[in-house]
């Protein structure tokens, strides 16, 4: 344990230990006026950082990066990636410094990282600084995406700098301390790959099976079960994106983590109405990144990261690539079969039947030709279920009520033949259908509170609304509702 001041961050750090090829040792650059706008007291508690004696102060120049805590060893992690699907073979942390690493009173070892924190050796003629509205979208969305059951980077602090940023336009500046299980990405084993670096491969993989997946350690072909592992992990995250209508945006292989977390929440959007070729990135003119494309890309990342360990797979090539096509084929079925199972929840149907995928499906098309709000819907639903009189909230979601009660019949009829009372159904689908996400035109309406008037009431109301996602919360309604034609947001931005 070491001190500095009042706090105690028991750092226990290990990728620092890794060749000096895999990092840069860099040190944060300090800012003008740090001032801490929040810090998450129930996150610091898990990561065993005592910060009961903390005051603001001294939490703003250490979460700022003016002041290091002691056993910190900054670094800037190197990795590459395939963005857009091109290929840049350098990209690193061009904004983010790893402090450190800590293990959390639950077992589990957590990167905390600064973002935000100033150039690195990888920033590529950036400014490795971040925008207090990016800070605050991903804040927001990490925290809320946690609360929702979905695994995610966390939010430690938020600290405005109390410098300019130059983005479209002079914005004000911020840090943030994200905390996650790795930073390591499929890029990263890209940086090694790509530059036929084979130890660095599986100097890496061995560390990644060491810190993320020691179950596989003892296997007859630990690395064939690590690329298993990762196909299994990303086969159940996304249909959970899919669930809760979350668009990642950046779907970059840069930007996925190969522990299994939702990470860089970048031009990230949630759909209102329930629309499968939904784009909110400014970048993506394309649509590769839209909510319905996420599972492609995903194997098509998970793909990049096997040709990056074919050569651990076996010597012989075709056996390596044979290994590695058995294993990207088995995404499809676990997609399938998670989302399958998650959607059914969602309907209070938990014990499958022929027909049943059919019923769901067929909502989804009424709802996408209806232009019905994908979130309230279900969470009517889950009203309706044991309340029919409620299923009017849901038909005036729909622009086709008619649609809307002949759907509703054959679903009604369904669940009439289980065993469970409607309380039991309603429960079941209360609980995966969220009442509150973070929707697009409330964020903004947060990020213009902060940025033009320094006003941070809205972000903590509405941070304290989306964490607790599946309660109907008093006073709330305004969180539940779609926007309005002039609140609309149509594009997001990364920040950078």
């Amino acid at each position: 344990m070491v001190m500095i001041g009042a706090l105690t961050i028991p750092f226990d750090n290990t990728y620092a230990r890794l060749p000096e090829r895999f990092y840069a040792h860099v040190a944060p650059t300090p800012v003008r006026a740090p001032r801490l706008l929040r810090l998450n007291r129930d996150l610091a508690a898990l990561l065993r950082i005592d910060v009961d004696a903390l005051d603001d102060e001294t939490a703003a120049l250490i979460f700022s990066g003016n002041q290091l805590p002691e056993g910190a060893e900054p670094i800037a992690t190197a990795y590459a990636g395939h963005q857009f699907g091109s290929w840049v073979p350098q990209l690193g942390d061009g904004r983010a410094i790893l402090l450190g690493e800590v293990v959390g009173r639950d077992g589990l070892r957590r990167d905390v990282q600064l973002k935000g924190a100033g150039p690195t050796p990888f920033s590529r003629r950036g400014d490795g600084r971040a925008a207090l509205g990016p800070v605050l979208r991903e804040y927001i969305v990490s925290e809320a995406m946690t609360a929702l059951g979905i695994p995610s980077t966390r939010a430690l602090t938020a600290v405005a700098t109390g410098e300019k940023v130059i983005r479209e336009r002079m914005i004000p500046g911020a840090v943030l301390t994200r905390v996650a299980a790795s930073h390591i990405r499929v890029g990263t084993f890209e940086f090694f790959a790509r530059r036929g670096d084979v130890d660095g491969v599986r100097a890496l993989a061995e560390y990644v099976i060491a810190r993320h997946y020691p179950e596989v350690v003892e296997d007859e072909r630990p690395y064939r079960a690590l690329l298993d592992a990762v196909v299994r992990t990303q086969a159940e995250l996304i249909p959970r994106w899919l669930l809760v209508g979350f668009i990642h945006g950046v779907m970059n292989t840069d930007n996925m983590s190969i522990a299994g977390e939702t990470i860089d929440f970048g031009p990230c959007a949630f759909m209102d109405e329930y629309d499968p070729a939904t784009v909110f990135s400014s970048i993506d003119h394309h649509g590769r990144y839209s909510y319905h494309n996420q599972p492609n890309i995903g194997q098509w990342n998970l793909a990049r990261l096997a040709e990056c360990l074919l050569p651990l797979l076996d010597d012989d090539t075709d056996k390596a690539v044979e290994q590695a096509m058995e294993s990207l084929n088995g995404f499809a079925d676990r997609f399938e079969s998670a989302y399958h199972e998650g959607l059914l929840k969602k309907l209070g149907i938990e014990e499958p039947r022929d027909g049943d995928v059919e019923l769901a499906r067929d909502l989804l098309v009424a709802m996408h030709e209806n232009m019905a709000d994908f979130t309230n819907t279900f969470s009517g639903l889950a009203s309706a279920a044991a309340d029919p009189s409620r299923g009017d909230d849901v038909r005036r979601l729909f622009s086709d009520g008619a649609v809307y009660d002949a759907w509703a019949a054959r679903w009604r009829s369904r669940l009439a033949e289980g065993p469970r009372t409607q309380d039991e159904i309603r429960a079941t689908m209360r609980s995966v259908n969220p009442v509150y996400i973070p929707r697009n035109h409330r964020i903004e309406a947060v990020i213009r509170a902060a940025e033009d008037h320094g006003d941070f009431a809205p972000f903590e109301e509405m941070l304290g609304v989306v964490t607790r996602p599946y309660e109907e919360q008093p006073g709330a309604a305004k969180f539940a509702q779609p926007p309005e034609v002039h609140e609309r947001v149509r594009q997001t931005f990364c920040g950078t």
